[in-house]
């Protein structure tokens, strides 16, 4: 029998796969999201902007002197002719004056890049809070809290450098995030340079406003510390990289100002001694912390009672004290609940250590300053406030099923809704029926979440957001009212007009302790000092809270010949010099600075500016020399107002005292 062999069998070819089916992205509704909560924040932002006019003129001077001058720019010259510093170092003006400078003199082109940056900061807490979850929707509830906070709304439609501040401390706190990030298995290594753009953006912080930046530093270097995952030796390396990139960032600008001659600079406002350095670590350093102010307007004890409650006082609880109970409580829990989860876990304790650090040493720190301190400030707690509400929500929120997760959520909910009510109490007759909507729908909330684990799905989220509603509804309310309300002056506060619109402790406006007294001039309640006419409708002099409102007749007598002048017109107090700078357009020189206590100029140096030439008017009122004691300054602008008082004639004009200083002594 013949066998036959038979060909190997061809392998059949196997079925072509379907074409692969692109996988929807999460991302096109995310960004749909997160594009609404910023042009939501927008609109809260820039609606209605230029009310507020120039917002602080002392600030607003300065914009306006650095769009005339670049070294006015540079240094943060009160006046374009730069006489004298404000009293902070000048980054958070640059860019105020930039807009200035391109778009001219106007209270949007002032106030715009100030919301700008409101808006930028809203998105920047998304995106590191969004990173470290993992979530969309816990990086959306945190923009939106920092964006519904009311003491943000204030300050990022103002002129005051807390604006800048927060967006670079909000982006230092993301690049260490990045940081503990990059050392991860499958990171990108580059934790080095993440931690060094860090430290540069506290150091720009540091030349925003100072010192204050500081205070994250305790957090930020302990998360990396604890969390990055590389050895110690490589850790303490790279925060002594961050450490000098900071320095450098921070101390280029330092450095520049002590070398330059004194004699061709502006005094530096706020110092005693014309140093960067001891305005530093004085008036804005330890001074802050000891009440021990040179020159300060008030002495060790006069900014109100200090203790752990400080936060939810009267003045300051409805600026930012709604979540903050919130947010200890589920940080802590966050950071418990987050262990034992591998990479996931320790990301989210990074996070949460950031942020925990930045509210206990920052929130202390304000609870227990004796020196100047202003309810406004309490917008630094904002952003950590915000990332541990969000945070520690969601990763409770994951472990719903826990009776003690569930129970942690219910607490933070109800001492919320408890709060809100106490808070939206002491607004009075405002919207009096909105506490009581809050408690309810919030205390039902907390009831349903103790037991979330028995719902369904569904009814779990509308618990959730039900309790998220309530949480908001009340920081929402006074975000619109202080967004409604134009807001002027040193010392502004968030909330309903029927909180005073000052935030007044013990009665006194603007949490000011005490009047001053202006050469030449009268007392009025909470420093604001006028000449002792002020007929209505006429001009005001201004004073220590308020920037002086010139009529138009006394404009144009101030801007006569101006310029043949080096200063059109010379004031005690910055905020006095500011008003008539703003309304011509040309240098007025600020006698004293801000609190009119700086020895700047001295009465010799006065008498030979009028000698030369250099400076037309004289304009009586403004402010004192502070209520800190004695000062040079106080004495030199006391001095200076006397002489002018003795040695030429006076007129009035509008309600406003005027001396022409080119007539020559009588």
């Amino acid at each position: 029998m013949t066998t036959q062999t038979l060909p190997p069998a061809v392998p059949a070819a196997p079925p072509t796969p379907p074409a692969p089916t692109p996988a929807r992205s999460p991302w096109p509704r995310e960004r749909v999201a997160l594009a609404g909560l910023l042009a939501g924040t927008a609109v809260l932002y820039l609606w209605g902007l230029g009310s507020s006019g120039w917002a602080n003129s002392f600030y607003a001077a300065a914009v306006q002197a650095g769009s005339e001058s670049w070294k006015a720019f540079f240094f943060g010259s009160s006046d374009a002719a730069s006489s004298i510093t404000v009293d902070k170092t000048p980054l958070s003006l640059w860019p105020m004056a930039l807009s200035v400078r391109v778009f001219g003199l106007s209270s949007w082109s002032l106030l715009v890049p100030q919301a700008l940056e409101g808006v930028a900061a809203v998105a920047l807490l998304h995106a590191a809070v969004r990173r470290t979850t993992g979530s969309a929707a816990a990086g959306l509830l945190a923009g939106a809290v920092l964006a519904l906070t009311p003491v943000a709304v204030l300050m990022f439609r103002f002129d005051n450098p807390d604006a800048l501040l927060v967006l670079l401390l909000i982006g230092a706190a993301y690049a260490t995030q990045r940081a503990v990030e990059a050392t991860a298995p499958g990171g990108t290594g580059r934790a080095v340079r993440w931690l060094a753009l860090g430290g540069a953006l506290v150091g720009l912080a540091f030349l925003t406003k100072m010192l204050q930046a500081f205070l994250v530093l305790p957090a930020l270097a302990l998360a990396y510390a604890l969390f990055a995952a590389v050895p110690w030796r490589r850790r303490i390396g790279h925060l002594l990289v961050a450490f000098g990139a900071m320095l450098v960032a921070g101390g280029w600008w330092v450095a520049i100002v002590q070398l330059w001659p004194a004699s061709s600079r502006p005094y530096i406002g706020g110092s005693q001694d014309n140093s960067i350095l001891e305005l530093t670590l004085g008036y804005n350093g330890f001074g802050r912390l000891t009440g021990d102010e040179s020159g300060s307007v008030g002495g060790n004890g006069g900014w109100g009672a200090t203790g752990i409650l400080r936060l939810f006082d009267s003045e300051i609880g409805g600026q930012i004290a709604w979540l903050l109970p919130a947010a200890l409580v589920l940080g802590v829990a966050g950071l418990w609940f987050a262990r034992g989860r591998g990479m996931d876990g320790r990301r989210v304790q990074a996070g949460l250590t950031i942020w925990l650090g930045w509210l206990l040493v920052t929130g202390l720190t304000f609870s227990f300053m004796a020196g100047i301190f202003h309810a406004y400030y309490t917008v630094a707690l904002a952003p950590a406030v915000a990332a541990l509400v969000a945070i520690g929500a969601h990763t409770l929120w994951r472990h719903r099923e826990s009776l003690v997760a569930s129970g942690l959520l219910a607490f933070a909910t109800a001492l919320t809704a408890a709060l809100a009510f106490v808070l939206l109490d002491r607004a009075g007759d405002w919207h009096p029926w909105l506490k009581y909507v809050v408690a309810t729908l919030g205390f039902a909330a907390a009831l349903m979440l103790a037991g979330v684990r028995h719902l369904p799905r569904r009814a779990g989220r509308a618990v959730a957001v039900s309790a998220l509603v309530a949480a908001l509804a009340g920081p929402t309310a006074y975000s619109l009212a202080t967004a409604a309300t134009p807001h002027t002056g040193s010392i502004p506060t968030a909330g309903p007009s029927s909180q005073g619109g000052t935030g007044a402790p013990g009665g006194m406006p603007g949490g000011m302790p005490g009047g001053t007294t202006a050469p030449g001039g009268t007392t009025a309640p909470g420093g604001a000092t006028q000449d002792g006419t002020g007929a209505a409708g006429g001009s005001s002099a201004g004073g220590l809270l308020d920037g002086s409102t010139p009529t138009a007749a006394l404009a144009s007598l101030l801007s006569t010949d101006a310029d043949a002048y080096t200063w059109v017109a010379a004031a005690v107090g910055s905020n006095s010099a500011a008003g008539y700078q703003l309304a011509t357009e040309e240098p007025v020189m600020a006698i004293g600075g801000f609190n009119g206590s700086d020895p700047s100029p001295t009465l010799a140096q006065f008498k030979a500016y009028v000698a030369d030439g250099e400076i037309h008017y004289f304009i009586a009122g403004g402010t004192g020399g502070g209520m800190g004691g004695p000062s040079a300054g106080g004495s030199s602008s006391s001095a200076i107002a006397a002489w002018v008082q003795a040695s030429f004639e006076a007129k009035t004009v509008d309600g406003v005292t005027v001396y022409d200083l080119s007539t020559g002594t009588r």
